[in-house]
């Protein structure tokens, strides 16, 4: 009897170390295999791959370099310009089809100049005219951290540009015209927190690749920075942050602004379409400090409103039009917006007075009528409100009525659109 109970008191304890293990040994558990501990302390390189992780996330490096579901910075991605395919090159550290042979001096010079380890000139659609501000020692962290990530051994395929922007040549006179090299300096007149957020903004970020109208030749103009444009080929504008009459943030709080950036909604707003997919990847893991200094920054920018506001001539409406827009919206909007235009912020943003609403371009509105907006769900707000497309329940006529309901009801100051333009849109397949 006494034997048996031995066993089984082993049996259990052996049962509760089995418990233990799988508790502490689960995924979610494991050792972390980038932490050296000594004394308590992380090593110095561990301290500075994790600082290069995180600047790599400010820099939204996944974006571009990984393929959708595909192995992380193994490159190979698409990227459609106005002059044909880019494809990404793979920045994992394996040494035949990667980024493992190059030393640190030359990823600098890469991101400091815009030229390749082999002394190719790159296109700019890597952003090397804003990462050109990225300071050495971050230059360095990144690189450090790319170095620590698995390599992938994924050759990249040749661009598909059409004749003559596939002669890189050309990319001289685009440097002489665009780019202007040297590293971020602080403006001893502003704050550090000010300074750390151009830093953010005009360096990694590269903020104003979108937010600023890109010419003819993929170049844009420095004096028009963050003035808004057309985000190329991917069929959404990005509007100015220089005015109020778009997305000036003139008069919105810090905490608005730091929220939108981090967390994807705030009480004044709602990230979707390219900036959804910037937060959900990068701007989501930036420190409340950062986000903040960014919004420092942003706030602080110079108000342009030089353009003149619509004419009430140019906001007339055909009755008809705005009846059969407000019976579109009864239907299918006001369950969650509300009758005036209301909404249910940060959840359900207000469409009274919504500035993105009534834009002098209707691109943003009509596309979301049509294909639908959804929010990146982040660590702050997991679990966002989406809006689903009626593309396939609205037609043309229907989508240019409820947005022209939409740009000037409630005292909006839109102006109407049409079914020309709708159709325009839904002829492009969402990116």
């Amino acid at each position: 009897m006494r034997k048996s109970l031995q066993i089984l008191l082993a049996l259990f304890v052996l049962a509760l170390l089995a418990v233990a293990a799988v508790y502490f040994l689960r995924p979610g558990h494991m050792p972390n295999q980038k932490k050296a501990v000594r004394g308590g302390e992380t090593s110095a390189s561990t301290q500075l791959i994790t600082k290069g992780e995180y600047l790599a996330r400010a820099g939204d490096c996944v974006a571009c370099h990984t393929v959708p579901n595909g192995p992380m910075f193994a490159g190979g991605r698409a990227m459609a310009t106005p002059f044909g395919n880019l494809y990404v090159p793979n920045i994992t550290p394996d040494d035949d089809t990667g980024i493992g042979l190059w030393t640190p001096d030359e990823f600098y010079r890469m991101m400091h100049t815009g030229v390749s380890r082999d002394g190719t000139l790159l296109y700019p659609a890597m952003p090397f005219a804003s990462y050109t501000q990225v300071t050495r020692a971050d230059s360095d962290a990144i690189f450090a951290y790319l170095m620590s990530v698995t390599p992938v051994r994924q050759a990249n395929r040749a661009h598909e540009l059409r004749f003559p922007f596939n002669n890189r040549e050309l990319l001289i006179g685009w440097r002489t015209l665009y780019f202007k090299q040297g590293e971020f300096q602080p403006d001893p007149a502003q704050s550090a927190e000010w300074n750390r957020g151009a830093y953010l903004v005009r360096g990694l970020g590269h903020c104003a690749m979108c937010h600023t109208a890109v010419n003819a030749l993929g170049g844009s103009s420095e004096s028009k920075a963050f003035e808004g444009g057309m985000i190329p080929n991917q069929n959404w504008y990005a509007p100015s942050l220089t005015s109020n009459r778009e997305a000036g943030l003139g008069d919105w709080k810090i905490s608005e602004i730091s929220n939108l950036l981090q967390v994807g909604v705030s009480h004044r707003g709602t990230v979707y379409g390219p900036m959804a997919e910037v937060v959900y990847n990068s701007l989501q893991y930036m420190t409340d400090e950062d986000t903040k200094a960014m919004a420092v920054y942003l706030k602080a920018l110079p108000q342009k409103d030089d353009a003149p506001p619509p004419t009430s001539q140019a906001r007339l409406v055909d009755p008809a039009v705005m009846e059969a827009g407000r019976k579109v919206y009864v239907a299918q909007c006001a369950m969650c917006h509300g009758a005036e235009g209301k909404g249910q912020p940060p959840s359900l943003p207000i469409l009274a007075g919504n500035r993105s609403i009534t834009m002098a371009t209707p691109v943003n509105p009509i596309r979301m009528v049509l294909n639908g907006g959804y929010p990146p769900g982040t660590y702050k707000n997991p679990r966002p409100h989406g809006m689903p497309p009626f593309s396939h329940i609205l037609n043309d006529d229907e989508v240019a009525a409820v947005v022209t309901y939409i740009r000037v009801a409630w005292g909006n100051s839109g102006t109407p659109v049409n079914a020309a333009q709708v159709s325009d849109l839904r002829k492009l397949l969402p990116e």
